[in-house]
């Protein structure tokens, strides 16, 4: 039987093919500048060869580094919470890390700390926490831990170096869009109370209004998902004819629930009430019709949150420690054609 069907290849097996020193194959795979090309071509062709790869356990025992960063998550069944932990590992492997995920139903101060604990006994080297409750940016804070930590959608001024999309700035886009369009006034379905993205987004909509001198109508408030903004769509219904032509929706799964409920009501959109979502979930644009929506760079975040993090391994300065914002995008489709109503001529 052949060695390799045996076990798989050693550093000393890709030596033996390559006719080099062990020591040589190390300094090959630690990138190291006193190599000669050939010979570093020689063992790289050795390496692919035998379908050699790194014992990272071996190598974490000389080098103290296990090349594995931990990510807490929870609500990871929501979209922006799975494109965020999706975009963390893919950034983390193309800078050659491993990642350890725990998933969490409610970041509690007792769970965050198991988590941590348990991210530390399998040697994390740092650790981003998806932290997008007040209730966990809370117990990250009460919290001591071995290693850096960095937060993703904890919003900014929190106390921990974070990365976070500019919930508020989305907010504008969204709100204004639709006052230029010519809406008198433009209502609001917020998130849940406790979920920080929910609060900047209702407070972007909120200044948006106010800057221009309008009184922002009462806050709707649903829980992300599709039923609760189909039963806020039932309310919302109630007010057409009564001053209601366009509505800022805080995420896409809700916005489907009121778009189906504002049908079913026989309120036509955009006619009869624009609306305009934020995510930009993949369905978005197959929507009935297709929604505008503030689309949010998740790949953007991930790669940041995780330069972030190496730079505070490394001990190195980081730039925007303090919080990083990435700009959002408005998409228009659709939903938020411009302003239409048969309720009368919208203002000057």
């Amino acid at each position: 039987m052949a060695q390799s069907q045996l076990r798989p290849p050693t550093m000393a097996d890709v030596a033996r093919l390559a006719g080099v020193s062990h020591q040589t194959v190390s300094r090959v795979l630690g990138d190291h500048p006193n190599v000669r090309d050939r010979t570093r071509a020689k063992v790289l062709h050795a390496i692919e060869e035998m379908g050699y790869r790194r014992n990272f356990s071996a190598r974490a025992l000389v080098t103290r580094r296990t090349r594995t960063l931990g990510v807490v998550a929870s609500d990871t069944t929501l979209y922006g919470p799975a494109s965020t932990l999706f975009a963390l590992e893919e950034a983390a492997r193309a800078e050659g890390y491993l990642v350890s995920t725990v998933s969490l139903r409610r970041l509690t101060v007792d769970k965050v700390s198991e988590a941590l604990e348990h991210l530390s006994q399998g040697g994390v080297e740092g650790v981003v926490a998806i932290a997008p409750q007040r209730s966990a940016v809370e117990a990250l804070a009460e919290l001591r831990h071995p290693f850096p930590v960095v937060t993703v959608g904890s919003g900014p001024s929190v106390g921990i170096p974070g990365v976070n999309v500019d919930q508020h700035l989305g907010a504008r886009l969204a709100t204004g869009h639709l006052l230029a369009a010519g809406h008198r006034t433009v209502w609001h379905l917020a998130g849940p109370e406790d979920w920080q993205e929910a609060t900047d987004r209702a407070a972007g909509w909120r200044a948006t209004l106010e800057k221009v001198g309008v009184a922002p109508p009462s806050t709707l408030r649903g829980d992300w998902s599709p039923l609760s903004g189909y039963r806020a769509g039932q309310e919302l219904a109630g007010w057409v004819g009564r001053g209601l032509t366009a509505v800022f929706v805080a995420n896409d799964q809700m916005a489907l629930g009121v778009l189906r409920a504002l049908r079913e009501a026989g309120v036509r959109t955009p006619q009869d009430v624009a609306v305009v979502g934020f995510d930009d979930i993949p369905e978005s644009e197959f929507f009935a019709p297709p929604l505008t929506t503030v689309r949010q760079d998740f790949a953007a975040v991930g790669k940041r949150s995780i330069a972030l993090l190496l730079d505070l391994i490394e001990g190195r300065e980081p730039s925007g420690a303090s919080g990083i914002a990435i700009e959002p995008q408005l998409v228009v489709r659709a939903s938020s054609f411009p302003y239409t109503s048969d309720q009368g001529a919208p203002p000057a």
